[in-house]
C-alpha cells in the first residue's frame, strides 16, 4: 500500500480550497496507471479508516499538509499521526528538504525506516559531488543584482549586501578564485518589455537607467571562460529574461551551456529562474543535472545540512 502526502507550494492560512491537492489525483493515476483515491485530510478517523481500505498496491493521496498549521511548526503530536498512518518513510521531495517541518524532519523520528527516494539521491549525488569532489575546472555562475559599489542608475540593489560583496571580492582574490563580473549592460529607460534600451559599461549605468542584460563582450567574456570548465553550477538568469528584449544574456548562457554538456562537461542547473530560463530555451534536456530545489540546492551549495536529508536513515 502507498499513501502520498504533497508539501504543496504556497502559504495556506489554514484550509484554503485553491491549495487543494485535487486536482492531482487524474494525473497521478494516468502516470502510475491505477485508480488513485484522495483523502480529505492528512490525519484523523477519515484518513486511518481510508488507509486500511487500501489494497495491496494501492494509492492514497493525502490532502495537503500546510492546511495544518502544526506542519510548518514541525509539531511533535502532528508527525506522529502522520507517522501513524505509515510503515516505511520515503522522502522524494528535495525541493522541500531544507525545512525541517513535521512531514520532512518530525515524521522520520517516529516511523523507521525513514529512507531517500531516488530523485533525492539523484540531486544529493549531483550536488553534493559537484560540492566536494567537482571535476575541475569549476565555475559558479550566479545571477541577480550583484553590485561593486559603482554607480548603479535606478537598478535594483540592496545595499546592506555592499560590504559582503566587496568582501567576497577581496576573497577571491586571495584564494586565486577568477571572479568575472559583466563589463558592460543592456540598460532600459523602465521595467518593462517595450522599454528603450542601449548597452552601456556596467560602470556607467545613469540615473532613470536600470540594467536589465548582460552587454555582448559579457557574454562573449563569460562564454569563453565556460569553455575551459568541466564542471558548471548555475544559478540565478542573467538579465529580465521574462522580456524578450532582455533575453539575450540568459540564452547565451543556457546554449553555450547545453553545447558543453554534449562535450562531457557536468552542467547543474540549480534554483527556480534559471530552471525556468533553461526550459523557456527548450534546452532542459540538454543539461546534466536540473534541480528541483531552489532554496534547498543554495543552502547545500552553501554548505548547511538539510534537516529533511539528515533525519533519513541512509542520508
Amino acid at each position: 500500500m502507498n499513501c502520498f502526502h504533497e508539501n504543496a507550494k504556497g502559504r495556506p492560512k489554514g484550509v484554503t480550497p485553491k491549495y487543494s491537492l485535487k486536482p492531482l489525483v487524474p494525473r497521478l493515476s494516468e502516470l502510475l496507471g491505477i485508480e488513485v483515491k484522495m483523502a480529505n485530510d492528512c490525519i484523523g478517523e477519515e484518513v486511518e479508516k481510508l488507509v486500511a481500505e487500501i489494497p495491496g498496491g494501492g494509492v492514497l493521496l493525502l490532502e495537503n499538509v500546510r492546511f495544518h498549521k502544526e506542519e510548518e511548526k514541525n509539531d511533535p503530536e502532528f508527525a506522529k499521526k502522520l507517522a501513524s498512518l505509515a510503515e516505511v518513510y520515503v522522502n522524494d521531495a528535495f525541493g522541500t528538504a531544507h525545512r525541517a517541518h513535521a512531514s520532512t524532519e518530525g515524521v522520520a523520528k517516529y516511523l523507521k525506516p525513514a529512507v531517500a527516494g531516488f530523485l533525492m539521491q539523484k540531486e544529493l549525488d549531483y550536488l553534493v559531488g559537484a560540492v566536494s569532489n567537482p571535476k575541475k575546472p569549476f565555475a559558479a555562475i550566479v545571477g541577480g543584482s550583484k553590485p561593486k559599489g559603482t554607480q548603479l542608475g535606478s537598478s535594483l540593489v540592496e545595499e546592506d549586501k555592499l560590504d559582503l560583496a566587496t568582501s567576497l571580492i577581496e576573497k577571491a582574490t586571495v584564494k586565486g578564485v577568477k571572479l568575472l563580473l559583466p563589463t558592460d549592460v543592456v540598460v532600459a529607460d523602465k521595467f518593462a518589455p517595450d522599454a528603450n534600451s542601449k548597452v552601456v559599461p556596467a560602470s556607467e549605468i545613469a540615473d532613470g537607467w536600470m540594467g536589465l542584460d548582460i552587454g555582448p563582450d559579457s557574454i562573449k567574456t563569460f562564454s569563453e571562460a565556460l569553455d575551459t570548465t568541466k564542471t558548471i553550477i548555475w544559478n540565478g538568469p542573467m538579465g529580465v529574461f521574462e522580456f524578450e528584449k532582455f533575453a539575450a544574456g540568459t540564452e547565451a548562457i543556457a546554449l553555450k551551456l547545453a553545447e558543453l554538456s554534449g562535450k562531457g562537461v557536468t552542467t547543474i542547473i540549480g534554483g527556480g529562474d534559471s530552471v525556468a530560463a533553461v526550459e523557456k530555451a527548450g534546452l532542459a534536456d540538454k543539461m546534466s543535472h536540473i534541480s528541483t530545489g531552489g532554496g534547498a540546492s543554495l543552502e547545500l551549495l552553501e554548505g548547511k545540512p538539510l534537516p529533511g536529508v539528515l533525519a533519513l536513515d541512509d542520508a
